[in-house]
């Protein structure tokens, strides 16, 4: 452990939140001795696996609020990444000097695991999933954890001390980890996003550089050298830079030379044995190499994962070819410049799918990557923000009730050699529960217009 054996004996921590990552947090804060409280806003079902297993342990939960009665005597919130810091019980908690971290503080301070922390506006999921496999085929004993959906407070229970954990970490958990001290970090990229979250864009830009503050001479920083507000966040930094960039020559760090991938001037591969589809992918792919590297993987290795690995679900997937129409599921695309990345990957004509939550923005800086769409289908509550879009662009466009309905019109649009691309540019909050599911639910609808039109797959 990072901290004393006793460190957590009878505090009484306050889990805010129950769902995946509250529920295996309280359970290993209850295994430190800490004595546990969860809080759920909303009212519990009677048949929540969660809150029943939690209960048969003797935790106690409370639901239908926020009480402020809970903050008496109590010594650390560990609260839900989503919920924001202007919610009320935090506010006052803030008020009485309260400590309020994030669930992965709590694994990393009882663990001895060593820790490599991703982020950045897009790529995280792909970038974690690629250096893990790279990692993995090196016969390192690396673990997947932190924002992709496998809970730091469940991994550490089931791994080895010595083993080395894989996270990717978004701005809402990076703002609670203050002591959070990765051996290397990697910084991918940065743009505008969840400013219904973040009081700014300053705001989110500084949490995501949170990722490097505690890191000292003997770590790394691995970092898109092709920004220049990273570059500046960078030069802050107190441990070891490795940069990397897809247009310039990077002696310390990683680059493509004449078609060639490099790290600090040795060939690791030609471009052409790269899987993995779209230019953009091209930086995250760097990001992977530069830590497999540090961490001694061979080159061997390194080309074996990637000349097998063609992407992560929901993120620029290859879902199958329907009378040789290519169809993709970018449906982890919530902001613009996902679906810009996804439509600069394209050559071949494209009809695109897209819509979503109405955050309040506008859709005009899409109109520089609409070359090559022949047609947008927009569903949701922003179809009329698309639909103005494509009259602007003078883009045939129809309207859809829903994705389903979307994904047939858009087969309407399609002619042999074309692209049907779902990537909506925006969350998927307005008729999902979350982008997973509208993803799952487009594959499910390409599957059946398959079947419809007798497609032999």
């Amino acid at each position: 452990m990072r901290v004393a054996e006793d460190f957590f004996d009878n505090k009484r921590v306050l889990v805010l939140g129950l769902a995946k990552s509250g529920y295996y947090v309280a359970l290993l804060l209850q295994r430190l001795r800490a004595h546990v409280i969860v809080n759920e806003y909303k009212e519990i079902d009677a048949e929540d696996q969660y809150a029943k297993d939690l209960t048969e342990r003797g935790i106690q939960i409370v639901s239908g609020g926020h009480p402020l009665s809970l903050l008496d005597g109590l010594d650390l919130i560990v609260k839900s990444p989503g919920i924001p810091y202007r919610n009320s019980l935090l506010v006052e908690a803030a008020k009485r000097n309260i400590p309020i971290v994030t669930e992965v503080e709590i694994p990393f301070l009882a663990s001895d695991c060593e820790f490599i922390g991703i982020t950045g506006t897009n790529g995280k999921t792909t970038t974690t999933v690629l250096l893990h496999q790279m990692l993995t085929a090196g016969g390192l004993d690396a673990h997947l954890a932190g924002n992709i959906g496998e809970v730091t407070s469940r991994v550490i229970e089931e791994v080895n001390s010595d083993a080395l954990l894989v996270t990717e970490l978004s701005s809402f958990q990076l703002m609670g980890m203050p002591s959070f001290h990765p051996h290397v970090s990697i910084l991918l990229n940065l743009d505008e996003a969840h400013l219904d979250f973040h009081e700014s864009i300053e705001e989110y830009h500084q949490a995501k550089c949170l990722i490097f503050k505690n890191q000292s001479a003997d770590d790394f920083l691995v970092y898109n050298a092709e920004q220049a507000e990273i570059v500046h966040a960078a030069a802050t930094a107190n441990c070891q830079l490795v940069p990397f960039s897809t247009v310039e020559n990077e002696p310390a760090g990683a680059c493509i030379v004449d078609g060639v991938v490099y790290f600090k001037g040795e060939a690791i591969m030609p471009m052409e044995k790269i899987q993995l589809p779209g230019s953009h992918n091209l930086e995250n792919i760097l990001a992977a190499i530069s830590v497999a590297k540090l961490y001694h993987v061979s080159n061997e290795k390194i080309v074996q994962v990637l000349s097998t690995f063609s992407g992560v679900a929901h993120r620029l997937e290859y879902v199958t070819t329907i009378n040789k129409r290519l169809i993709y599921n970018n449906s982890k695309s919530t902001n613009i410049k996902s679906t810009q990345t996804a439509l600069a990957a394209f050559e071949q004509p494209i009809v695109l799918i897209a819509g979503g939550l109405d955050r309040g923005i506008e859709f005009d800086d899409l109109r520089p990557y609409t070359e090559n769409v022949k047609a947008i289908v927009a569903y949701g509550q922003t179809q009329s923000k698309f639909a103005q879009l494509a009259e602007k662009m003078k883009i045939s466009c129809a309207l859809a009730d829903s994705l389903a309905e979307a994904t047939v019109m858009a087969y309407g649009f399609s002619e042999p050699g074309d692209v049907i691309l779902l990537s909506p540019a925006c969350a998927s909050w307005d008729q999902f529960r979350s982008f997973e599911e509208r993803g799952d639910i487009f594959k499910q609808q390409v599957s059946c217009l398959a079947k419809e039109l007798k497609e032999e797959c």
